[in-house]
């Protein structure tokens, strides 16, 4: 960093991602919030403790012929513990089947009047086989990037915390969507660079080239969905927000949070493979000028780019290829199935984040190339590689 602010460049550079830090530490403050405006509902079962399946059955249930499924539990958390709780699930071929001996979740009701199902059934009990995932999901990180991977690990962590903590809580709260998502965005940036890649000219670089980036999808993102009318009330959690006394807040304002929170990944991945690209042909080469600095960067992140835009969207193709299944057996056209909220709404978002990461490619080099040619090379070797 000594060798770093020695140039103009650097310590400009270093100026212009330190008012990024230090806007996004004294928003996030000024917006952290202290108890939102939510009323409890009960749209997604509410609360529920642990239970587990005694025995199950078929019941005639419905119209003729028709059968249910019926668990016996035993409640094994809460003040209730020990209790046993009939619970019917619904018919058979519509119901998932639920063996004797597995654990479950069950919603309580106190206020049950005598004779009324007290408990009702909610899902089964995935929580053991997720936390074990996470956990070799991360073993296996820092065994593959050793230290690096530990800090990515960290860094995931500290972001999923940041957003659970900060982003949903502000929203509910009454805060506009896309400013939080804005200054989120940029915390989880400055997180993940920090921990990952340390305070070096690429991580400089890159913090600047992304954050530029998402002010810019922030702004084609509403300029898109005012256009194409989308108001974000398509979505199938509109109403459950209705019923948690959230109506107030702008359901088009949360469409784009999640545009702009969608995009940041990719964004953060594409800005930093550009910066250490430039630098490593910088220290490669240290005569060459900004230019070819330039041509040499580029031409890495073009090759670059076409597969990241490609992980972008089929990442939005997988999680609505429920939707598409649905859409083609009730066969609907194509041009319709796209003029609904339902498609309209990922499809922007895919177009806004690509653009977005397109436009990054070009500034993040730019920028990165302007700032290698004006520092000494010793200020470029404490950065990490990142690699493909």
């Amino acid at each position: 960093m000594r060798a770093l602010l020695a140039s103009t460049a650097g310590r400009v550079l270093t100026a212009v991602a330190a008012v990024l830090l230090v806007a996004t530490v004294v928003a996030m403050v000024a917006m952290w919030p202290s108890k939102d405006k939510t009323e409890p509902s009960q749209a997604l079962g509410g609360k529920t403790v642990a239970a587990e399946v005694q025995s199950t059955s078929l019941t005639p249930c419905g119209p003729a012929g028709q059968r249910c499924r019926e668990l016996t539990a035993t409640i094994s958390e809460g003040p209730d513990k020990g209790d046993i709780a009939v619970l019917t699930l619904g018919p058979e071929e519509a119901t998932q089947s639920v063996d004797p001996g597995a654990t479950i979740r069950v919603s309580t009701d106190s206020s049950a009047p005598t004779g009324a199902a007290k408990y009702g059934f909610v899902d089964v009990d995935r929580r053991t086989p997720l936390i074990l995932l996470v956990i070799a999901f991360a073993i296996i990180g820092v065994v593959v990037a050793r230290r690096q991977g530990f800090f990515a690990v960290i860094g995931l962590l500290c972001s999923v915390a940041l957003i659970t903590t900060f982003l949903v809580p502000a929203i509910l709260a009454g805060e506009p969507p896309v400013l939080v998502s804005v200054v989120a965005g940029m915390a989880v940036m400055f997180i993940t660079l920090g921990l990952t890649y340390g305070l070096s000219a690429q991580s400089l670089a890159a913090a600047t080239g992304i954050g530029i980036c998402l002010l810019l999808a922030t702004l084609l993102g509403s300029l898109a969905l005012d256009g194409a009318q989308l108001d974000g009330r398509g979505g199938e959690y509109f109403q459950v927000l209705s019923q948690a006394n959230v109506a107030g807040i702008s359901l088009q304002g949360i469409v784009l949070a999640g545009m702009v929170i969608g995009a940041l990944g990719v964004l953060t991945d594409t800005a930093v493979t550009q910066a250490s690209a430039v630098m490593a042909v910088r220290r490669s080469n240290p005569a060459l000028g900004v230019r070819e600095l330039y041509h040499e960067g580029f031409t890495v992140g073009r090759d670059h780019l076409a597969a990241t835009i490609h992980t972008l969207v089929m990442a939005y193709v997988g999680t609505l290829l429920p939707l598409l299944l649905v859409l083609e057996a009730a066969d609907v056209g194509i041009s319709d199935a796209l003029n609904g909220q339902l498609l309209a709404e990922p499809l922007v978002a895919t177009i806004i984040g690509s653009i977005a990461l397109m436009a990054s490619v070009p500034l993040t080099t730019a920028l990165t190339a302007v700032l290698a040619v004006r520092v000494p090379v010793e200020a470029l070797a404490g950065g990490h590689e990142h690699a493909h």
